[in-house]
């Protein structure tokens, strides 16, 4: 009424900053979890084509379990992750429940299965419960490992109900993500470098699509990728998908009085690149390359990581990690492959050995022994029958070796030497696996 028209208001917010310190938590969880789930996944997958004649228990042959990834896996593995996403877009607030417990169930057995490897080594809590017909329970397990899977749900639990406290509950959602990813790092393994490329290109195509190509198709304008991780803003619930590492701005900005902001990275930018890193290291170790392929793989997904940052910062906007991590792992790998003239080995996984070789056969030819010559039959004669007629003896490296059968007839002179082989047999209680680890610390003797 004083001023008219002419009045006009504003308010002040002070800039951003551009980067923020929790970058660097999460560039180290993130390349640590891909180091350590790569390296891990490798050891114990060749450890495992090695060691097959040990008898271990029960439950860690379950923990040892591991699924291959085919092509056509890898289509329905992409189908599914398109149609959720897109019902997440549309049901967030129906389906958002259902990813919060297949979270907590998904945690508790990857943190179990990170934790059961430490646990086995306590000499305390050895002796099993009772016999018994409950479900799961029959097969006796240990006091230490039954424990640990209580503690383990126990932590889910725990999240699930302080998930929405944004003090602490993001360290706690952070470590049972990281155990996730390790435990799926271990148990899904690649084959080959061909099902490694066809896994990160058909995601990466998923990805940018659903981050810079879904605005154009959506009312709002905003990106589906972007909406469903962070929440949907007309929520009703409020809550947050777990399936991402989140650590809080650390700067001192006066938004976080409102409400605490978090920096995100999907366990799929993890995990996609990971597979990759498992590969490289299982792949060195058959090959014998000193890790090459694995230390460069995993130096390029720290690159692809920085690069990804690099974006957020300049676009202020929501990057699909994997248009970075892509381009800089595959690149990387086939560079090291190509430089090393292992391209068709490491294309194929035909550098692996599926089963361990069989001891070879050293066939070797040695003087028969002397028959009583006829004297009717010239000398020349007779040593030319002796020259077309050896006696071989066949050893096998991992067997002793039985003496030879050369039966004659002393009643019947013949005029041709015997052939006799020497056959071996498996001694008794030990397996063919035992036989031919053994057999590398056999010399070869001289055939008599």
């Amino acid at each position: 009424q004083s001023f008219g028209r002419s009045v006009k208001g504003a308010m002040y917010a002070p800039n951003e900053p551009v980067l923020d310190y929790n970058m660097v938590i999460i560039f180290v969880m993130a390349v640590g979890t891909v180091a350590i789930g790569g390296y891990w996944a490798g050891s114990r997958d060749v450890k495992k084509r090695y060691m097959k004649h040990k008898r271990d228990d029960g439950a860690e042959k379950h923990d040892d379990e591991t699924v291959d990834v085919t092509p056509i896996m890898i289509c329905v593995f992409v189908v599914m992750c398109c149609s959720m996403l897109v019902l997440l877009y549309f049901f967030y607030d129906h389906l958002v429940y259902v990813i919060i417990g297949i979270f907590c169930l998904a945690a508790s057995i990857g943190l179990y299965s990170c934790l059961s490897p430490f646990v086995r080594r306590f000499p305390l809590g050895k002796c099993r419960i009772p016999d018994n017909n409950l479900p799961y329970f029959h097969k006796r397990p240990q006091v230490r490992m039954l424990l640990l899977a209580v503690f383990c749900i126990s932590v889910s639990v725990v999240w699930g109900v302080f998930r929405n406290e944004d003090q602490w509950a993001w360290v706690l959602q952070d470590a049972l993500g990281i155990a996730f990813c390790l435990y799926m790092l271990k148990t899904i393994r690649l084959p080959t470098f061909k099902g490694c490329t066809l896994l990160l290109l058909v995601l990466f195509v998923y990805d940018v699509f659903f981050v810079f190509i879904t605005p154009f198709l959506t009312k709002t304008g905003e990106s589906i990728m972007v909406e469903v991780a962070a929440g949907p803003s007309d929520s009703a619930t409020h809550e947050k998908l777990p399936m991402v590492l989140k650590v809080p701005r650390l700067n001192s900005s006066p938004l976080a009085l409102c409400d605490r902001p978090f920096s995100l990275l999907g366990f799929g930018d993890i995990l996609v690149p990971g597979l990759l890193v498992a590969y490289c290291h299982r792949f060195d170790i058959q090959v014998q390359s000193s890790r090459v392929y694995f230390v460069a793989c995993t130096i390029a997904y720290g690159i692809g990581l920085l690069v990804t940052f690099v974006a957020l910062a300049l676009m202020q906007m929501g990057q699909p990690a994997l248009l970075y991590l892509v381009p800089c792992t595959l690149i990387t790998s086939f560079a090291v492959a190509l430089w090393r003239k292992e391209l068709a080995m490491f294309w194929t996984g035909s550098g692996f050995a599926k089963d361990l070789p069989q001891p070879p056969l050293v066939i070797a030819s040695v003087n028969c022994p002397q028959l009583p010559k006829d004297s009717n039959v010239p000398a020349s004669q007779q040593e030319a029958e002796d020259m077309a007629n050896p006696t071989l003896h066949v050893k096998e490296l991992h067997s002793p070796t039985l003496t030879a059968e050369e039966p004659a007839d002393n009643d019947t002179k013949t005029e041709q030497s015997e052939v006799s082989i020497t056959q071996s047999e498996e001694p008794a209680g030990h397996s063919k696996d035992d036989l031919e680890s053994n057999s590398l610390n056999l010399e070869q003797k001289q055939l008599e």
